[in-house]
């Protein structure tokens, strides 16, 4: 086991980051890591539930020589408030950059997200790498996600050492996967906002799964978006998962923020995403498909299938 690249992985009890664990169990020692359980593991493959900030998550590096980081785990904004958020997820992002500095830690991986670009009707029709992040000017929720990406950059240009890669995903759905638009297209009734219907982008949890082991593998630092080169309309997309729309009015602008409050939406149709639901951010991950020579395997037929099946089982 000496001579496997041993690999750390936060974020370890969500869909996603069990999904690449299982990819490199065979090639890595593998090691663990969520801030809200301990995660139960293959045998040989340690587990730790451990927050970034405290002392024990320093242990972890003491102990183990950690070769590669893949920092998956981070607060959603429907999970919790925006101070304790934004201390986990920039502050604690910032320790572990500094524990990676301190113990030699050769490549690190960290998973963003296209959120950062912001929902603007001023966007181009494809947003690449060097598009400027403006989620942070049009809503406070998204200020951490923002913060986290300006703090993995300013890393990635002063310590080339670390070999940092950013990448940023478009929509990641499939078995398991809780963010905001798995969670409303699991549902029988999905909102949508009347006289919009943006185009979209869709990526299965295994695609991108592979995505992030192939960037580990070939460690190429850099930004890259991740995304398949077709889209579609987000009112086909609830369609398409089998469900039924339920339209809000979009106009005053306050008005469906006021009703995801009212009626507690947060956690799938939250007031700080009502703009991607109304303005198209669809993202170019050309960048990515011709440097690491990925493609992915599901179309928007395989992931929206997934959806309708579900709710088939449970009528």
């Amino acid at each position: 086991m000496a001579d496997k690249k041993t690999v750390l992985v936060t974020g370890a009890a969500g869909a996603l980051a069990s999904r690449v664990m299982n990819r490199l169990q065979a090639q890595c020692n593998v090691i663990a890591v969520d801030f809200r359980r301990k995660v139960e593991t293959d045998a040989g493959i340690p587990s730790y539930r451990v927050d970034m900030h405290k002392r024990g998550f320093e242990d972890i590096f003491s102990t183990h020589q950690v070769d590669a980081v893949i920092h998956i785990g981070r607060i959603f904004p429907h999970e919790s408030d925006r101070m304790r958020r934004y201390n986990a997820n920039v502050l604690g992002t910032k320790r572990l950059l500094d524990l990676c500095k301190k113990y030699y830690v050769r490549q690190v991986l960290i998973h963003s997200t296209y959120f950062v670009y912001g929902a603007s009707p001023y966007n181009p029709a494809l947003l690449d790498e060097d598009t400027p992040l403006k989620a942070s000017e049009i809503t406070q929720d998204l200020v951490d996600s923002v913060e986290l990406e300006n703090l993995a950059q300013i890393h990635l240009w002063r310590h080339p050492e670390l070999n940092i890669t950013i990448l940023r995903p478009c929509n990641v759905l499939g078995p398991g996967v809780r963010n905001s638009m798995s969670i409303l297209l699991s549902r029988p009734l999905a909102p949508v906002l009347m006289g919009f219907s943006p185009l979209m982008q869709f990526l299965h949890v295994d695609d991108m799964a592979q995505a992030m082991v192939m960037a580990l593998e070939q460690n190429k630092p850099g930004i890259y978006n991740v995304a398949p080169d077709d889209w579609v309309p987000y009112q086909e997309a609830v369609k398409q998962c089998g469900c039924r729309a339920l339209p809000i009015p979009s106009i005053p602008p306050i008005l469906p923020r006021a009703i995801s409050n009212a009626l507690n939406w947060r956690a799938f149709f939250p007031p700080y995403l009502i703009n991607y639901f109304k303005y198209p951010v669809i993202i170019d991950g050309s960048l990515f498909r011709e440097t690491f020579g990925w493609k992915p395997k599901r179309n928007l037929n395989d992931i929206f299938s997934l959806y309708r099946r579900a709710k088939k089982m449970a009528a």
